[in-house]
């Protein structure tokens, strides 16, 4: 029963946060780009401030799989890595704790692009 609360609050906490990104497409006119700034920026900004860690408690995956789980784990790594090396540690923290995601990102894109080819539409 634990398993389907869990998968249920991820489920309408990730609905959530991607039918407000959909909001956001139709209904302004900013790009979907904007928006992926907007959400990783935002996920960074509610770490600093402390409001998303609960909404992360509480929904996992869901919170964390879409882009302001991108931010958020961006802060920690940012955070974690000041605790142990100082100073340097903020220009490198970051990366270090979104490497896995950056490289998948960058992996699967090549193999994509070696799979289809491009045209215009």
């Amino acid at each position: 029963m634990d398993l389907l609360l869990d998968c249920l609050k991820a489920f309408f906490i990730g609905g959530f946060i991607c039918a407000l990104g959909q909001i956001l497409i139709d209904y302004t006119k900013l790009t979907p780009a904007r928006i992926l700034v907007t959400y990783v920026v935002s996920g960074v900004l509610l770490t600093a401030i402390g409001v998303y860690r609960p909404i992360v408690d509480f929904a996992g995956a869901g919170a964390t799989v879409p882009l302001t789980g991108f931010g958020y784990s961006l802060a920690n790594g940012v955070v974690e890595a000041v605790d142990q090396y100082g100073f340097i540690g903020a220009m490198c923290g970051g990366l270090t704790a979104t490497a896995a995601g950056i490289t998948a990102a960058i992996f699967f894109g090549f193999v994509m692009s070696l799979v289809f080819r491009s045209g215009d539409k």
